[in-house]
């Protein structure tokens, strides 16, 4: 079911509804996954990144046109999240699609305090210092990531510590879906009677249940 490509209302509705945006060495083999895993299985069409190279600090085209094509972006803020400029170069444009487009961003901070995120501090701030080392001859680069970063903070999200990952990932799922579902009955609003088949599929969807299920759509197409 994918949500992007049944509706095209919207500017801000395109090829995928959901946007990864995280560390690598940090979350791509647990968390991140996990979370990508779980909402595929939903039906939810998601877009990692699965390149483990960074190459230099410039984000490629694709993953441009991969976030300006999203309906949601999801940004796993972990430990060593701002210590990659190209974490931060997502960052930034993923805001950027948030003011321009409507994207929806939803920040999830990883085993770390959203205050150390919002204020630079801890490996948050170190990192930050690193990149003004760096790259003395781009300072202003530098202080778009500052400002991406406290903004993200400032967006309501989950925080993981001291809760169990797999009902985390549950919820956040559970939300992500609520609120596509919500958008696909919003572009719907003038047919008559589609709200109680909306109310079906989200019956049969059985969001609460943790059982893997497939629904078949038929009818009338363009």
């Amino acid at each position: 079911m994918a949500f992007a490509s049944s509706s095209s209302s919207s500017s801000s509705q395109g090829s995928y509804d959901v946007f990864l945006s995280f560390r690598g060495e940090d979350t791509r083999n647990n968390f991140t996954a996990h979370l990508c895993q779980e909402l595929r299985t939903k039906g939810i069409n998601t877009f990692r990144d699965d390149d483990k190279l960074e190459r230099g600090w410039v984000i490629s085209p694709a993953l441009v046109t991969a976030i300006e094509n999203s309906m949601f972006s999801i940004i796993v803020l972990s430990e060593n999240y701002a210590s990659s400029k190209w974490c931060l170069e997502e960052l930034a444009k993923i805001l950027e699609c948030m003011k321009t487009r409507g994207q929806r961003v939803l920040p999830i901070f990883y085993n770390v305090d959203p205050s150390d995120v919002r204020n630079h501090r801890g490996k948050f701030g170190a990192a930050l210092a690193e990149h003004e080392k760096n790259l003395t001859e781009n300072m202003e680069r530098v202080q778009i990531w500052k400002d991406a970063l406290t903004q993200v903070a400032n967006l309501s999200g989950w925080e993981s510590r001291n809760k169990n990952e797999l009902l985390l990932i549950k919820e956040i799922v559970k939300h992500v879906l609520n609120k596509l579902l919500n958008i696909c009955s919003g572009d719907t609003e003038k047919l008559v009677g589609i709200d109680a088949r909306i109310q079906e599929i989200k019956m049969r969807l059985r969001l609460e249940s943790d059982d893997v299920c497939m629904i078949g759509i038929w009818g009338m197409g363009e």
